[in-house]
């Protein structure tokens, strides 16, 4: 009898120390990955400077952040981990290869993602923030550590007001439970923080995903090359080449003509750079074979039609699920059961769909959050980027990948149920907020769908057709002479 307790103890270690291997090596991975795009948008200047103690603060700043990014990104791939391991444990169910890919390390992924997820928006990210905005308490020596307590020292009084406003949220809704929440913080109190963090998260991808959804056509459109009866690439080229002859010239000329040329050198220097860039894109989409020009951007458009289109049927059977089955509502559960069936009703391929459809709602709803008008300034640029910039778009980005499991859980996108802490949040068993919530979203995304192509369409088939057709002589000689006009005056300056 003791040699089965043994050998069962024995059989739990090694299991939990497999999970905590692969748990470490894919959170490496993902650090390196999110370190290496940070410093592709950092501002060089900040880390190279002559004050080593800034340099010090921002690099843990910078640490800091890429934790946070990595999280982010760590969520972001719960669910389609979670539903393509069920799938390939189906498909092996006795490959002695495919044992270490069970329900244990699944559940305990979950985990780890909501405590990093927790612990980064409310300790590290502010932290860093203050970290790099402190600069010591007055009379203090000067130094990182002297920083570091008075960055401390304001997280704790920030941590005061957020409870603070917590409890008394808790006390006007639930009396009781808020008075349980002074004696036990950890059990009724910080739920509610919990649940109003998810809760904001999931509300901004309402917004920002239809709005993603509708600006996915015009972002794809402009990075492919579009046929020649919707793009004139040839009219543009000859445009985009006679303006940047002309930047060239006054560039060329400059330290020879007024003042006011000379002190506008820099702003001629970044738009030439500009114009120059856009010339070679222009010249290399000229270059682009018929079938890339014909066949890949109509390929791509219908695509991004039928991923839309899929998201907002889906939606729309889960709304009629709601209202004739209750176990259509998103709830938690304590073990996942891998391998035991498909989450999918379409077997692997339903659940591939469920993948692919998952990861186009994040690249959506990331580019709705960027293009929307309250945060397009916080768009990063390549080696511009300040460090808060930096930090807000972790912030940003930690709270959108941090909801989509339960976004993508509550419109019904997969039928793969929560795990962990994700399954507590008090407001998932309100029947009305979750039918709300879906009617919104299928409400929303069809109204951008039908504004975007139905615009779209019109916009396409005037230029097309219409305006291309008149004033075509117009075009072909006003344009050359404006920007040949443009070169002669630089030419009399």
């Amino acid at each position: 009898m003791e040699t089965d307790d043994v050998s069962v103890r024995e059989q739990l270690f090694h299991n939990r120390v497999r999970e905590t291997i692969i748990c470490v090596l894919l959170f490496t991975c993902l650090y390196m990955v999110s370190y290496l795009i940070l410093t592709h948008f950092k501002k060089t200047a900040e880390f190279v400077t002559d004050d080593i103690e800034d340099a010090t603060v921002n690099k843990i700043a910078l640490w800091l952040c890429t934790f946070t990014l990595s999280v982010a990104v760590c969520a972001v791939l719960l669910l389609p981990i979670s539903i393509l391991s069920n799938e390939v444990l189906l498909t092996f169910p006795q490959s002695y290869y495919m044992q270490w890919l069970n329900g244990s390390l699944i559940h305990g992924l979950w985990n780890l993602v909501f405590l990093f997820s927790n612990l980064s928006l409310v300790f590290l990210m502010p932290f860093a923030y203050f970290f790099t905005e402190s600069e010591g308490f007055a009379g203090s020596r000067k130094g990182v550590m002297a920083r570091v307590y008075e960055a401390v020292v304001l997280l704790l009084l920030l941590a005061l007001l957020v409870l603070g406003i917590v409890w008394v949220a808790s006390a006007l809704l639930h009396d009781n439970i808020a008075r349980k929440s002074l004696y036990d913080l950890w059990e009724y109190y910080l739920p509610y923080l919990y649940s109003g963090i998810s809760l904001f998260g999931v509300l901004l991808l309402l917004l920002c995903t239809p709005f993603g959804l509708s600006r996915m056509f015009s972002v794809t459109g402009s990075l492919m090359v579009k046929p020649r009866l919707l793009e004139d690439v040839e009219d543009i080229l000859s445009c985009t080449t006679f303006e940047e002859d002309s930047l060239s010239r006054k560039l060329n000329c400059g330290s020879t003509t007024s003042c006011w040329v000379k002190l506008n050198m820099e702003g001629m220097k970044k738009e030439y750079q500009t114009v120059r860039s856009k010339r070679i894109a222009l010249e290399m989409r000229r270059k682009a074979s018929p079938w890339q020009r014909n066949l890949g951007y109509p390929l791509a458009m219908l695509v991004l039609l039928a991923l839309t289109v899929m998201c907002v049927l889906m939606v729309c059977f889960n709304v009629l699920e709601l209202l004739l089955d209750e176990t259509a509502m998103p709830r938690g559960m304590e073990d996942p059961h891998l391998g035991m069936a498909s989450f999918s009703m379409f077997g692997s391929l339903g659940a591939a769909v469920q993948v692919v459809l998952i990861l186009y709602l994040m690249v959506s709803s990331v580019v709705g959050f960027y293009s929307s008008p309250l945060f397009t300034g916080l768009l990063p640029h390549a080696q511009d980027t300040n460090l808060t910039q930096i930090i807000a778009n972790c912030v940003s980005l930690l709270i959108l990948s941090s909801a989509l499991p339960v976004f993508s859980r509550t419109i019904g996108i997969t039928r793969f149920d929560l795990l962990g802490d994700f399954g507590r949040y008090n407001w998932l068993g309100n029947f009305y907020i979750v039918f709300l919530y879906n009617m919104l979203f299928a409400g929303l995304t069809s109204a951008s769908l039908i504004k975007t192509v139905t615009w779209a369409v019109q916009r396409e088939l005037i230029r097309a057709f219409g305006l291309h057709r008149l004033p075509l002589t117009v075009s072909r000689s006003t344009v050359p002479f404006r920007l040949l006009l443009a070169s002669g005056l630089s030419k009399i300056q």
